[in-house]
């Protein structure tokens, strides 16, 4: 039997696309339990009631639970963790619902506008005094000011929609055609951060914690948390997080911006200061917020007069904040190594939190985030897309998704003509167009990619094959088996042999094949004649890898830089440091199996020993000049689309070819294919040549020619 009494439920965060539709989402017990079924509505109580859309949890949430958005949580005035009464509820269809706009909305008189908004309500259940973001509007929300009939009700195609601001009602639209609701975006609330749930739960541990229930920590005997350092690549989501806990957390918000507080009178910057947080006393609880921090508090050893004065309020100000936890202060920054030293102890900011590279998990949330409300083609697959985008951060998701939504836009624009928007939609193209448009950041300062080469672009080469991918597939295939064998993976591989056997394009390959971020380092462009310039080049990539695992790091012509140290002359000792830099990157290594470290050389004899012992560069892979057999395989490879007579014979070819090159192989073949494309381009007059394009055909003759060409140049 129903439960008509209700059920008690704790509140956690709604899934990403939920934000903004008003449902609650429940496990199947809860639902059994309370009768309901999906698209039913129910009453979430808290300390005041709201009511939402019911449908089904996925099967990994935990029973005794409601999923449930920054609105619907707003409406029952109740807090992620606490706990409501959730119940069933029948409720009629509005005949008419007016909703008052936030100020600042700058309303249009356009009927397109007002069934935007009227699309992205309908069928979803409203009472009178709730709230509804619509965030492309406004950050504020829009408030159901009067519903008819009173009450609980669902907004249908029929119901009449009344936008009034200030007391004047302004357009009204009757009734929308076809489709289901689409999704209403919500300003900043923990359903608009994906990919960042650990980190988010220990930010709220810190912040929330101290402001809602102080009483916790004096039971303790310990004093609260006064500050939080979020620090990561730029474009991760520290501001955001910040925006969102001022959003989910009733406290005073401050924001100060480095800038705004600096003066070049003396004592003025430290007045600002003071006075910022005595507003936030007076304001209390309240959480300060500092954006950028590393522009007011660097090291007081590398900044001038006024930056050491405000960075000794600033550390003064922490140290007089009352133990009762009613400021929090939160930095954000992502220099957090130029940050003076006395500001990250204990006391001050008590726990920092790196917000890091998202992982495709996460990039599949943020995507859902950023996509919710986009009318996506079917075509459209986020865990394709998630996959595609290593090493980028939200930011660069965000205007990843801006500029599919801009490309279907000028898609479907025809001569300046009026879009309706009912026509558009974001299709796999418009993704893929966008793709080539946006890069990622967090790779941005070195020559990074995700390589479209795979192994079947590689001819013969099967040993040095197998060894790569046991080397580098594996450990980012089967990490649990690793675990459970209690070993680690080979932290680096050197491929050595002659030139032009396929070294590099190996390791193009192998990253192909991993779909992973492929780093192609050129050794002598780390090298700098300023001391330290270039063992620090070394530690960014190593650390821009790991911010971007899972990484390939490939490290072409190695000998450049890692010589034997024994063997080097009396130079500014560059070669020794930076040697000693790799090394030392390469033992930190061990710790991350999801960087790996891919170098070629075709003189092994001159590395440095200590590079190629066991824990570094320790599977060396030999890529020797191909046998017959190899050679008809890559001969394959470059042949695979050419336009071949009939009479090529690729076994012939290749046992003519003893002692020639992967990089030889495709020499001639290249020769071969320009000196049929002389034939035709001779053969006719000018541009006419173009038109006889499918007359172009490789014969033996022209393989001939081209091995006498290639062969005279070798010898």
């Amino acid at each position: 039997m129903p439960d008509d009494e209700g059920l008690e439920l704790t509140v956690r965060g709604a899934e990403k696309r939920d934000a903004g539709r008003g449902i609650a989402r429940l496990p199947e017990s809860a639902r059994q339990r309370l009768g309901v079924l999906s698209g039913d509505t129910v009453v979430v109580e808290g300390s005041r009631e709201t009511v939402a859309k019911v449908w089904p949890a996925g099967g990994g949430t935990p029973d005794g639970v409601v999923l449930i958005d920054a609105d619907t949580r707003t409406n029952a005035d109740a807090k992620i963790g606490e706990t409501v009464r959730v119940r069933k509820v029948d409720v009629e269809d509005a005949r008419s619902v007016t909703l008052s706009m936030p100020d600042d909305v700058a309303f249009t008189d356009d009927d397109r506008a007002v069934e935007l908004i009227k699309r992205a309500i309908q069928d979803r259940p409203i009472q009178s005094g709730g709230q509804i973001r619509f965030e492309s509007l406004s950050a504020d929300p829009f408030v159901v000011s009067e519903t008819s009939p009173d009450g609980m009700v669902r907004v249908t195609g029929d119901t009449r929609l009344k936008l009034g601001k200030k007391g004047t009602v302004s357009r009204v639209v009757t009734s929308v055609s076809g489709g289901e609701d689409e999704d209403a975006p919500t300003g900043v609330t923990y359903e608009d951060i994906g990919g960042l749930d650990e980190e988010l739960d220990l930010v709220r541990e810190m912040i929330e914690l101290p402001l809602s229930e102080p009483e916790v920590f004096a039971h303790l005997g310990v004093d609260p948390p006064k500050g939080v350092l979020l620090h990561g690549p730029p474009g991760t989501g520290k501001t955001l997080i910040a925006k969102a806990v001022a959003t989910e957390v009733d406290a005073t918000f401050i924001t100060i911006s480095g800038p705004e507080i600096m003066s070049k009178f003396k004592g003025e910057s430290e007045e600002k200061l003071r006075e910022k947080f005595e507003e936030a006393r007076e304001n209390a609880p309240a959480i300060v917020f500092f954006d950028e921090i590393d522009s007011i508090a660097t090291k007081r050893d590398d900044g001038g007069d006024v930056e050491n004065r405000v960075v000794g309020q600033l550390l003064s100000l922490m140290d007089g904040l009352d133990a009762r936890g009613d400021v929090i202060v939160i930095g954000a920054t992502n220099r957090v190594d130029s940050l003076d030293p006395a500001l990250r102890r204990g006391g001050r900011f008590d726990r920092e939190i790196e917000i890091g590279v998202p992982n495709e998990v996460g990039r599949r949330e943020i995507l859902e985030v950023h996509t919710r409300r986009m009318p996506l083609a079917d075509e459209v697959d986020v865990d394709r897309l998630a996959a595609r985008t290593h090493g980028f951060v939200g930011a660069d998701l965000e205007s990843l998704s801006k500029e599919a939504a801009m490309t279907a836009l000028r898609r479907v624009r025809r001569g300046g003509e009026r879009v309706e928007f009912t026509d558009l939609e974001v299709t796999r193209e418009d993704f893929e167009a966008a793709m080539a448009a946006v890069e990622p950041s967090a790779m941005r300062e070195y020559v990074a990619e995700a390589p479209t080469t795979t192994f079947d672009d590689v001819g013969g080469l099967e040993e040095a094959k197998r060894t790569l991918e046991r080397a580098v597939t594996w450990p980012l295939t089967y990490a649990p088996l690793f675990e459970a064998a209690n070993t680690s993976p080979p932290s680096g591989v050197l491929l050595h042999g002659p030139p032009g056997t396929g070294k590099t394009l190996l390791a193009r390959a192998i990253a192909g094949e991993s779909e992973v971020n492929f780093i192609h380092v050129a050794g002598p462009e780390l090298l700098d004649r300023y001391v330290g310039e270039s063992e620090k080049s070394v530690r960014e990539v190593f650390e821009r890898a790991r911010q971007a695992a899972p990484a390939i790091v490939f490290f072409d012509e190695i000998d450049a830089i890692a010589a034997n140290r024994d063997s080097m002359g009396s130079d500014s000792g560059v070669g020794e440091r930076v040697v000693s830099q790799l090394l030392t990157e390469l033992d930190r290594l061990a710790d991350n199996p999801n960087v790996v470290v891919l170098s070629a050389t075709n003189r092994k004899d001159a590395l440095d020993p200590a590079l190629l012992r066991p824990g570094r560069l320790e599977s060396h892979v030999l890529v020797p000049d191909p046998d017959v057999d190899a050679r008809r395989a890559i001969l394959g490879v470059h042949t695979r689309e050419k336009p071949l007579a009939e009479d090529v014979d690729l076994d012939e070819l290749a046992a003519h070819m003893d002692g020639f090159s992967g990089a030889d192989i495709q020499a001639v073949c290249r020769e071969a294919t320009m000196r049929a494309i002389e034939d035709v381009a001779e053969a006719y007059e000018g541009a006419e040549a173009n038109d006889h394009a499918d007359e172009i055909l490789v014969t033996q003759e022209h393989f001939d020619a081209a091995l006498g060409v290639v062969s005279a140049a070798d010898d």
